[in-house]
């Protein structure tokens, strides 16, 4: 008899690499040092809060692709309704803009700090953002999804070592991180440490990002149900790298005084680590800092417009109205919709340099964090139903109770923040 096949982990982790480094770039880089440094590493347990839910929806996703060939995008507007279409457009644009800014922003600031050539911190982080954003354009259509992906996984390994190795020089004990990690608490520091945890349990992982994990893996021909326990470990190898990376970021930002709050942030986090580990600490930050910002610009860049062009090809093109016929394989990322939301992506959000790098990161991921409960909910009715996904691939109670538990928690948040 011949033996069962076995699952090769490292032939299966890509795509939740590519969902990871997408958003871990955006959200745990900045956000997570400015979190770190305002509240300290008793915030840590919101990193590991924010990589599971981000683990969870991103499973459930694919669940829900793998069991109908549907993107949850086109099983939302084929079982929901056309409505949710248009809700999600205007919401995808403004995202877009701010989350364009903001990666242009934290490229700006990382480049500038490896290569000082102005004066003016600002002036540095819009020359080289606006240069950080032709350069992932010109990537995108040069190469399409085989040579995005290759970039990524180089970036991928610069940002996962270094940040590691830094936290690890700037260790502040065992007993703060364990604290931090176990005991949550939420510091309130003059009104803005609920917001703080909100922008980083949202940014952790992604956001509106953890959609693309569906088109990456149609290009990777993963089709049917069989695939789902390649989908699981691939996921969990994704965002147990995320977690890790999110908390040594936190604790950078928590051990290392920081004198400004805007695009020199970097400059100042890189100059201490000079202060405190020589020149190779300063730049064993940077290089890990470029790989995470440039990693998470590029997936944006490439995957973001699949979710213009399928929504757009589902509202108004040949699919609109479709219900239960067999999606198409992949988008073409020649066609007029994708391109024209690529360079728009690349060249309309540069706008957004001029604006303190602060502000637009905390934006962002407040904006980004709001989309996680509307996707947990669509979640638990899309995958709930097991006339549309099947029984053995319906949501299990425990996914229900977690789905549930993230709409609870953005809830308390909602009222909290509007009460208080």
């Amino acid at each position: 008899m011949a033996a069962p096949n076995k699952i090769n982990p490292l032939a299966i982790i890509g795509p939740g690499l590519l969902v990871a480094a997408t958003g871990v770039g955006a959200g745990d880089l900045a956000t997570a040092s400015f979190a770190g440094n305002l509240l300290g590493p008793a915030i840590l347990w919101a990193v590991v809060v924010g990589a599971f839910l981000k683990f969870v929806v991103t499973e459930g996703l694919a669940r829900w692709q793998l069991a109908t060939g549907d993107t949850l995008l086109e099983g939302a507007v084929h079982r929901l309704g056309p409505i949710v279409g248009w809700l999600f457009l205007p919401y995808l644009l403004l995202w877009s803009f701010f989350v364009s800014s903001a990666l242009m922003g934290a490229c700006g600031a990382t480049f500038h700090a490896m290569l000082p050539l102005f004066d003016d911190a600002t002036h540095g982080k819009i020359v080289f953002g606006v240069i950080s954003s032709l350069a992932g354009l010109g990537l995108v259509l040069a190469g399409g999804y085989r040579l995005f992906d290759q970039v990524m996984r180089v970036c991928i390994a610069l940002m996962f070592a270094t940040a590691i190795a830094t936290a690890a020089l700037v260790w502040p004990g065992w007993s703060e991180v364990l604290r931090g990690l176990l005991l949550p608490t939420i510091p309130d520091l003059h009104g803005e440490g609920l917001a703080w945890t909100v922008a980083l349990i949202g940014g952790v992982g992604g956001t509106l990002t953890v959609l693309c994990y569906g088109y990456w893996i149609r290009e990777e021909g993963r089709t049917g149900a069989e695939h789902l326990t390649a989908c699981r470990i691939d996921l969990a190898a994704g965002y147990v790298m995320t977690a890790i990376f999110g908390i040594a970021m936190v604790i950078i930002g928590s051990t290392v005084e920081m004198e400004g709050r805007g695009a020199g942030l970097l400059v100042s986090i890189s100059d201490h680590l000079t202060d405190q580990l020589g020149p190779s600490g300063k730049w064993l930050f940077l290089i890990g800092a470029a790989g995470a910002v440039f990693s998470s610009l590029l997936g944006v860049w490439q995957a973001v417009p699949y979710l213009f062009a399928d929504t757009w090809a589902l509202l108004t093109g040949p699919r609109a109205g479709r219900t239960g016929s067999p999606s198409p394989a992949l988008i073409d990322m020649t066609s007029l919709p994708y391109r024209a939301y690529l360079f728009s992506l690349a060249i309309i959000p540069m706008v957004g340099l001029f604006w303190s790098f602060q502000d637009v990161q905390k934006i962002y991921a407040i904006i980004g964090a709001m989309f996680i409960p509307l996707l947990a909910l669509t979640l638990l009715i899309l995958n709930g139903r097991a006339q549309w996904v099947g029984e053995r691939l319906k949501n299990s109670w425990s996914t229900t109770l977690v789905l549930l538990a993230v709409l609870g928690l953005f809830i308390w948040i909602a009222v909290r923040t509007a009460t208080g």
